[in-house]
């Protein structure tokens, strides 16, 4: 049974709403955010009409705001938010949904003021003002909006989405919409597209810079920022609609044959059932300055031959790829489409051709990655000469990979980023490679044989040796 001095609500009920109320005004006391909390729930008391009310004021007060949120702020910012959008989706729609409706647009509207004054790279704010408009979707269902004006209101919206606030809306309203107003909505954004606004004077025109073509100027920027705002929009209709002809109509020709949108165009072709057409706009993709086309093209190409009854084919086409990259999904790809016990000579297979890569680096991740601690151990022991010190992003897991079953391997590639650090005077890294020697040290008790490898009182004296007078790093050592 819990103490009567447990933080629980029946203990704190027993101390009366008298009580309660003064400690709450105690609480909220140089709180703001407390008291609008409070005044948030008084006025849920008189009604959604009056939580309504306050919500309105209180978005108001967040649009008209100038000062800087910085990124100490943004949690706090951001909870307000948050107790705004709840309030309209809990209270108001329950009661209200057209007020709710009008209540969740001026809240969207809010964030063009959230990230000018944001100088944060937080991703708090995007993912309320997501939320919001799937919150959207489902009130306007509620609300029995009609589609013309939904769609108006989508559209007016998706020309001020300069921060993204509005990407998933489209999406959201589908289900809304329906074929009708997707239909409108679709209209509105090809002629907004297509709109030629006149141009002014020369003398006139703004001039954001200067090109290898001369100035650029504002208002032609403006035109492409609109045809570019458009064209995505058109292509979420066409894939809402599963009109891959549409998506493909889209598309600049320009870029058509770039392989991150010809795989992009593959996958809707082959859910359509034209794995022909696939395969043939994935092969006409551009190859010109690459070793190596993207692994989606890759994937998308496998994917459009075993589509057309091609399976020999398309597993010799993975196996290429893993054999170039070792990307360990073309290798899953692989092993998925073999029968059972094939797949484990297959896995050993790939191991060993992964030992004998060029690039150690390489063959390292994809240890790392697939996972496969004991052939990263023996990678490391073996090759520890070609190990490069100053690609700490992969060393760093690789050591804490290694640590607990291979104290020896871990002790090698900790061992690449010290030697690195010291050999080129790295002072910036000098605190890390501390971290790590004394991490080898740690180590050592639990390494029964160093092999080939210095034990680690002699690498520390050769240490001393070669690097004896960069102070800097041995003062971190005392």
């Amino acid at each position: 049974m819990a103490a009567k001095t447990t933080l629980n609500a029946k203990n704190l009920e027993a101390l009366g709403a008298p009580r309660l109320a003064a400690l709450l005004i105690e609480i909220s006391t140089g709180s703001a955010a407390h008291k609008r909390r409070l005044r948030m729930e008084l006025a849920g008391n008189q009604g959604s009409t009056e939580v309504a009310r306050e919500i309105r004021k209180r978005l108001g007060s967040i649009a008209r705001a100038q000062s800087v949120i910085e990124w100490h702020k943004v949690k706090t910012v951001n909870a307000d938010l948050e107790t705004q959008r709840s309030a309209i989706v809990t209270v108001v729609a329950a009661d209200d949904p057209k007020e709710a409706f009008d209540l969740i647009w001026q809240f969207l509207a809010v964030a063009d003021s959230i990230f000018h004054r944001s100088n944060s790279s937080d991703t708090a704010f995007i993912e309320t003002f997501h939320q919001a408009c799937a919150d959207a979707g489902v009130i306007a269902r509620s609300a029995g909006i009609g589609i013309d004006v939904l769609a108006d209101k989508v559209f007016t919206a998706l020309q001020d989405n300069d921060y993204g606030q509005y990407d998933p809306l489209i999406a959201e309203m589908v289900p809304v919409l329906g074929k009708d107003g997707l239909e409108r909505l679709k209209g509105l954004l090809v002629q907004w597209s297509n709109e030629t606004e006149e141009r002014p004077a020369d003398a006139d025109r703004e001039i954001l810079g200067w090109g290898g073509s001369g100035p650029i100027y504002q208002d032609e920027i403006h035109a492409k920022h609109r045809r570019l705002t458009a064209r995505i929009a058109l292509q979420e209709i066409a894939d809402a609609q599963d009109d891959v002809d549409a998506f493909i109509a889209q598309q600049p020709q320009e870029t058509l044959r770039a392989p991150m949108v010809a795989a992009a165009i593959s996958g809707r072709l082959l859910l359509a059932g034209r794995a022909e057409e696939a395969l043939r706009i994935l092969d006409g993709a551009d190859h010109r300055g690459r070793l190596e086309m993207p692994f989606e093209w890759q994937e998308a190409r496998a994917e459009a031959l075993d589509a057309l009854g091609r399976g020999e084919e398309a597993q010799a086409y993975r196996w290429q790829c893993f054999e170039q990259s070792l990307n360990g999904e073309h290798l899953r790809a692989f092993l998925r489409k073999l029968a059972d016990f094939d797949d484990i000579e297959a896995e050993e297979k790939a191991l060993a051709f992964a030992h004998g890569f060029p690039d150690v680096h390489r063959a390292l991740a994809f240890f790392l990655a697939w996972p496969a601690p004991a052939d990263a151990a023996k990678l490391v022991s073996g090759r520890q000469a070609e190990l490069d010190g100053d690609l700490y992003e992969l060393m760093t897991p690789a050591a804490e990979m290694l640590q607990e079953r291979h104290p020896l391997a871990a002790t090698i590639v900790l061992r690449s980023m010290i030697g690195f650090a010291l050999d080129y005077g790295r002072s910036s890294r000098y605190r890390h490679a501390a971290r790590h020697l004394a991490e080898c040290a740690s180590l050592a008790p639990h390494i029964d044989d160093f092999g080939k490898t210095q034990p680690h009182d002699a690498y520390v004296n050769e240490l001393i040796r070669q690097h004896g007078k960069k102070h800097g790093f041995w003062s971190l050592m005392r």
